[in-house]
C-alpha cells in the first residue's frame, strides 16, 4: 500500500509539472502564504483542497477539533511565525460539522489523553447548557461545532501575537469557517475579528448570521 502512495506522489509531481514546468522551482523559494488554517485533523477535511490553494499558498495548523488552547506551544509557534515571519493576512480557524473530536469530548466516554485536549469543549458546552439542550441530538452537536469555532475565534484574536500585530498597524483578520463533509461546502460564520474593537464585540455565545 505505501507504495501505492509513492506512485500517486510521483503522478501528482509529473502532472503539476506538464501544466506548470517551472512550479517546484518556484515553490522551493521562499513561502508567502497569506492565509493561515486552523482545522481539524480529520481526514475528510483537506485545507488546500478545499478552497482551491496550491502548496505554499495556505500555512496551516491541524489538531483534534481545530482547536487554539492558549497554553499550547505548538499551536502558538505556528501562529506566531504566520503572523511574525509570513505576515499572513488572514486566519480561518476551520471546524466542520459531524467533528469525531466535538462529539467525544461530551459523550461521557474516557479515553485517556484526548480527554484532556477536548476539555475546553466540554466547557462550552456547560457555558451555553441551555441553548444546546433544547436542541436535537444531531441539531446539537453541530451548534456546538460552531460554538466550538466561534471560541477559537476570541483565542486567536486574544493572543498576544495578533494584539500586537494590531498595535503595529498589522493587518489581521480572524475568520470563523465551518465545512459541510456531506456537500463539501464551507459556511462563513460571519464572527470575523478585525481589530480590538471587533473583539470586543464577540461575546459568548453570538450565533451566526
Amino acid at each position: 500500500m505505501l507504495e501505492d502512495l509513492k506512485a500517486n506522489n510521483r503522478r501528482w509531481a509529473a502532472a503539476k509539472l506538464s501544466v506548470d514546468p517551472g512550479f517546484f522551482q518556484r515553490l522551493a523559494g521562499q513561502q508567502s502564504p497569506e492565509y493561515l488554517w486552523i482545522g481539524c485533523a480529520d481526514s475528510r477535511v483537506p485545507a488546500n483542497e478545499i478552497v482551491g490553494l496550491d502548496p505554499g499558498e495556505l500555512f496551516v495548523h491541524r489538531n483534534v477539533a481545530n482547536l487554539a488552547p492558549p497554553q499550547d506551544a505548538n499551536y502558538l509557534s505556528v501562529l506566531q511565525f504566520a503572523v511574525d515571519v509570513l505576515k499572513v493576512r488572514h486566519i480561518m480557524v476551520v471546524g466542520h460539522y459531524g467533528c469525531g473530536g466535538v462529539a467525544a469530548a461530551v459523550d461521557g466516554k474516557r479515553r485517556g489523553l484526548v480527554d484532556h485536549w477536548l476539555h475546553p469543549i466540554r466547557e462550552i458546552y456547560a457555558e451555553n447548557r441551555t441553548e444546546l439542550e433544547g436542541l436535537g441530538d444531531g441539531p446539537r452537536l453541530d451548534r456546538l461545532c460552531e460554538l466550538n469555532v466561534i471560541r477559537q475565534v476570541r483565542n486567536v484574536a486574544s493572543d498576544v501575537f495578533v494584539q500586537d500585530a494590531w498595535a503595529r498597524g498589522q493587518a489581521v483578520n480572524v475568520h470563523g469557517w465551518i465545512y459541510a463533509i456531506h456537500d463539501g461546502l464551507l459556511t462563513d460564520l460571519a464572527v470575523t475579528v478585525s481589530d480590538p474593537a471587533g473583539l470586543e464585540a464577540l461575546q459568548p455565545g453570538v450565533r451566526p448570521a
